[in-house]
């Protein structure tokens, strides 16, 4: 339905508080009186969208966590389950009910601060993230719990902010860096960018002595930096005159 997508696209561009119910009836070529009989606000009609483009996702993302631990019931590595959650966004993303559009809708619903969808999120698709969440914490066992959380939420709002830029092909573009390669070098790549984020030390003491002795440069080299600024210019050499030249003996030189 024209005004499903013309909703979906406004999202994409402009996010969910930028986009009105004018908006989108203008993007579809259709009337007020027509949003109102059919989903009756905005909200019903973003409700929507988001229906139709996360539920057949998160049904699929929890049916492949599911097979996967049964095949693996010693535990899953971070960069797996990873996995799991791009694998069948990168599937539908190809398929023609979802569209090119897929992967930016997904990056845009992740990355909105709109309180409308971060309800939404939150009241329709806690399980799933819950699910998730003691996948990761189970393959990363000496993480603590709020640390993962922090972690994860940091490496998906990046990876969502970039979707929501860029189109796919902008995005394999990015990542391929201009070389041939299949779908599944592809996401190994993807997957390899956010693994150290959940796994690099957070905090070690080599980290905060290098940021020690970073800060003390900056130290320096902005209080060089203020007393250069501070510092009152000097003024330019005056030019000699030539009645100048003549009192001390120089214009016959």
């Amino acid at each position: 339905m024209r005004l499903l997508e013309a909703t979906e696209w406004l999202f994409i561009e402009s996010g969910y508080e930028a986009m009105s119910l004018r908006h989108i009836t203008a993007r579809a070529s259709a009337n007020l009186a027509a949003v109102n009989y059919h989903f009756g606000s905005k909200e019903a009609l973003m409700q929507e969208v988001l229906a139709q483009r996360l539920d057949r996702l998160n049904r699929e993302r929890l049916q492949l966590l599911s097979a996967c631990e049964q095949e693996q019931p010693a535990g899953l590595d971070a960069a797996t389950v990873l996995a799991m959650l791009f694998i069948p966004a990168f599937r539908l993303s190809h398929g023609n009910a979802s569209g090119p559009a897929f992967m930016r809708l997904l990056g845009r619903v992740y990355s909105d601060p709109s309180p409308f969808i971060r309800s939404y999120l939150e009241a329709h698709y806690r399980p799933i993230s819950g699910r998730f969440f003691e996948a990761f914490s189970r393959a990363l066992p000496a993480l603590p719990r709020r640390e993962l959380g922090l972690r994860l939420h940091f490496a998906l709002k990046a990876l969502s902010g970039m979707l929501a830029g860029e189109d796919m092909q902008a995005l394999i573009a990015s990542i391929s860096q201009g070389q041939e390669i299949n779908d599944t070098e592809l996401l190994a790549r993807l997957v390899s960018l956010l693994v150290p984020i959940l796994t690099a030390p957070f905090g070690a003491p080599e980290q905060m002595q290098m940021i020690e002795r970073v800060l003390r440069f900056d130290s320096t080299t902005a209080k060089a930096s203020t007393e250069s600024t501070a510092r009152p210019e000097q003024e330019p050499p005056q030019r000699s005159t030539a009645l100048e030249w003549l009192k001390e003996g120089r214009l016959a030189s």
